[in-house]
């Protein structure tokens, strides 16, 4: 079957018969889940369940679960995780982190993560995107991504990193307005980009709704073709890439007009998250398939998504507690 070059949201926990009709027409590569789409275990593993039935196929649902400031699933179904800013324990401890976090999601058929944030903390960091970074210098957060990919992978669940190519020299937070980097070219590649080579071999990847002035002074990140090509072909990026959520206030323009941008700079999947019906369909009505390179892309993706390897829950949340006590 052919599937649209989407991953879309849902308006609550449970499917209205408009969204099943839609997503039945347009079979959206992916989904995504937020606080308002939970109740609880039993809700969450039907809602995946139908959200998957109505696309016809087994697509991938993702949720942001970074931890801390930026988690949608809170206790009783996930762990009251910190901030990545505030996680001890050196990389051991961000490996087993996720793999404990894996299998909450995985427990409630959630099987991808908008995380690892791959970002670099600068002084004029945004405080909301500064409290998910990890500590330390460029090596460091690429390090630490590496350890929280591998501790999903190992849970089977998809990591996506984010935001790419950086968006920790942005000058503001995204979700509210167009944020600027004004940083010199190489002073990006010293720090900011280096997360972003050495995690190029990653099979996903969102990018940033930035305008990043030495490569593209006109256009964000997410609708700018040279700052796409920058990163396939410089940075060594060859996953696939998805948009940031299309609805930030980052971005302006009919929701239809912002997605087609994002395809024709080089973006393989558009994702919108707000659930609104609406902009949904015009969504689906404007969405290319995935073929050609996308297509390859997708299906190296799903091919990373690997049955959870075996774990003593106990005894991992007792190291865990062993390495950050």
């Amino acid at each position: 079957m052919s599937l649209a070059a989407l991953i879309l949201g849902c308006a609550g926990p449970v499917l209205t018969r408009a969204e099943q009709r839609l997503f039945a027409r347009a079979a959206p590569w992916g989904f995504i889940l937020f606080a308002r789409n939970v109740v609880d275990q039993a809700q969450l593993c039907r809602l995946t369940d139908d959200l998957r039935q109505a696309a016809g196929h087994d697509a991938p649902v993702f949720v942001d679960q970074e931890g801390g400031t930026v988690q949608r699933l809170r206790p009783p179904l996930a762990r009251d995780w910190p901030d990545a800013s505030a996680q001890r324990g050196g990389l051991p401890a961000i490996r087993l982190r996720h793999r404990l976090m894996a299998a909450e999601l995985r427990a409630c058929g959630i099987d991808g993560n908008c995380a690892p944030v791959i970002d670099v903390a600068s002084a004029g960091t945004h405080p909301f995107l500064q409290r998910r970074i990890w500590p330390g210098d460029a090596q460091a957060v690429a390090d630490a991504g590496r350890a929280a990919a591998e501790g999903l992978l190992a849970g089977g669940v998809l990591p996506v990193i984010k935001h790419l190519p950086g968006h920790g020299a942005a000058d503001g937070d995204s979700h509210h307005a167009l944020p600027r980097i004004r940083a010199p070219l190489a002073d990006l590649m010293a720090r900011d980009f280096v997360p972003v080579r050495a995690l190029s071999d990653m099979a996903l990847g969102m990018t940033a709704h930035v305008v990043i002035e030495a490569l593209d002074p006109d256009r964000p990140a997410t609708l700018s073709p040279v700052v796409l090509a920058y990163l396939r072909r410089d940075l060594g990026f060859d996953g696939l890439l998805m948009t940031d959520d299309l609805c930030m206030n980052a971005l302006g323009g009919p929701m239809a007009d912002r997605a087609a941008q994002a395809w024709a700079a080089g973006c393989d999947l558009a994702l919108h998250c707000s659930g609104d019906l609406a902009e949904m369909t015009a969504l689906a009505e404007a969405a290319p398939p995935l073929v050609g390179p996308a297509l390859g892309r997708a299906t190296r993706a799903l091919a990373a998504r690997q049955p959870a390897q075996p774990i003593d829950i106990a005894a991992a949340q007792a190291e865990l507690d062993r390495l950050t006590g």
